[in-house]
């Protein structure tokens, strides 16, 4: 019987997977971090065979390449997809014998990318499940903005198709199994929420399987938002073929080296959590808590390619956030320190201070002050506070003249994006006040 395990990357909201038979294993959409791969292909007593890709990815740097390699799989690839590398051409009907038991079907599912590929696995014959990559995901399906405007009005229309072409030829107790939607931006639209869900329960709750095609297109199209900028730096690393990280661990950076970066202005991102930032840290470095979303935000914030020193409480939190940078392609450090603010600086130490939308409510009663929200404009469109200024995080820095002046306090949905933002704000020389809040708490701001 085949065996699906999903590894889990929270932090970029993707999945990949490892499938077996006891024996013989095959993966879909390798993180580049391919340690954990062959660690868990070692747990479980067996050997990857193959490597399957469903498009070249826009939000991570693959390991497919590097797995294969390591390992001697075959790697298979989208025979239309222009590589840099060998590969085993792949293409919609064509079948794999992963062993006597498990056999793999692809399906061409264009609309996340023209060349989009979903695999249906077979267990002695009988279809279990689709990898359905950045085509039907759990209530959604995958963007079909991220190849650009010109594109996107052909690839909806084929994103369209595609998740119906699933639903037709897959039985519905089918595993649907996706790469993307556990938090991905390359989601369209919100995703159910589900950890699992299968060709019949999609059919009867997936907008693409459920409304007419121009509604849908329509929803569709509506709904897109902003995407992190790093995302134009993927497809030509995962074209160029990229190779495994390397995860040694940086040099260390002392005081001296982090006043350096400081004064150059470089990037300094303190990685504890926004707590711990907001009492105590190195004035002029950038809260980006490892807790959350550190590489989706690092790559869209941060000059691509600038020099990038890191601060954590331990070597471990500095090695957890190298790994989710490597993931990206962000590959160079110049220096990482661990311990306690106090231990990287000579300087005072700043502070922000953290209060609650409660707080906010009764301050606003007693003197002006700005309020900044730094979430997605369609999350400020669907609900929002009075006079509250809207500034997605991703385009803070390229809008800090539109900031309003004086004492301003920062929010997002649940406080990860507005400590982001009331570092960099306070970077600059900002008054700021974190709000550390959930939106739902709200109500009463007036």
């Amino acid at each position: 019987m085949a065996t699906i395990i999903p590894i889990e990357t929270p932090s970029l909201g993707d999945r990949s997977y490892l499938v077996h038979d006891g024996a013989t294993a095959f993966v879909v959409d390798p993180q580049r971090d391919i340690d954990r791969v062959l660690d868990l292909a070692e747990r479980e007593g067996v050997r990857v065979a193959h490597v399957f890709e469903t498009h070249i990815h826009n939000d991570y740097v693959t390991g497919g390449l590097a797995l294969a390699r390591a390992v001697g799989a075959v790697y298979h690839v989208n025979g239309d997809d222009d590589v840099a590398f060998e590969r085993s051409p792949i293409a919609d009907g064509d079948t794999v014998e992963v062993s006597e038991a498990l056999r793999v079907r692809a399906i061409a599912t264009p609309g996340h990318t023209f060349t989009h590929l979903s695999y249906a696995v077979e267990d002695a014959g009988r279809p279990v499940g689709v990898f359905t990559g950045g085509s039907l995901l759990f209530g959604a399906t995958g963007r079909p903005d991220l190849l650009g405007p010109d594109h996107t009005h052909d690839l909806v229309r084929h994103q369209y198709a595609s998740a119906r072409r699933l639903a037709d030829e897959l039985p519905d107790d089918a595993q649907v199994l996706p790469t993307h939607g556990f938090g991905s931006f390359c989601s369209a639209g919100t995703t159910s929420g589900a950890d699992a869900s299968t060709i019949g329960t999609e059919k009867g709750a997936n907008p693409a399987l459920t409304q007419p095609e121009d509604a849908w297109v329509a929803d569709v199209l509506a709904g897109l938002d902003a995407y992190p900028t790093y995302y134009a730096h993927m497809d030509p690393a995962n074209s160029g073929g990229p190779s495994a990280p390397d995860l040694r661990a940086p040099e260390k950076a002392d005081r001296a080296a982090v006043a350096r970066a400081l004064a150059d202005g470089e990037w300094v991102v303190d990685l504890r959590t926004r707590t711990a930032f907001s009492a105590g840290h190195v004035p002029g470095t950038v809260n980006i808590g490892v807790d959350g979303q550190l590489s989706t935000y690092v790559g869209w914030l941060m000059p691509w390619g600038a020099p990038l020193t890191l601060l954590g409480e331990s070597p471990e939190q500095v090695a957890e956030a190298q790994r989710e940078l490597v993931r990206i392609g962000i590959d160079r450090l110049e220096g990482a320190a661990s311990g306690e603010p106090g231990e990287w600086t000579d300087a005072a130490l700043a502070s922000v201070p953290r209060a609650t939308f409660a707080d906010l409510e009764q301050v606003r009663h007693h003197r002006p002050v700005g309020v900044l929200d730094v979430r997605q404009a369609s999350e400020h469109a669907e609900a929002h506070l009075p006079g509250a200024t809207n500034i997605p995080i991703g385009d803070l820095l390229e809008r800090l003249d539109d900031v309003p002046a004086g004492e301003i306090w920062v929010h997002c949905a649940s406080g990860y994006r507005a400590a982001i933002a009331a570092s960099l704000l306070a970077a600059n020389g900002g008054q700021v006040v974190l709000v550390d809040d959930d939106f739902d708490d709200h109500a009463g701001v007036a």
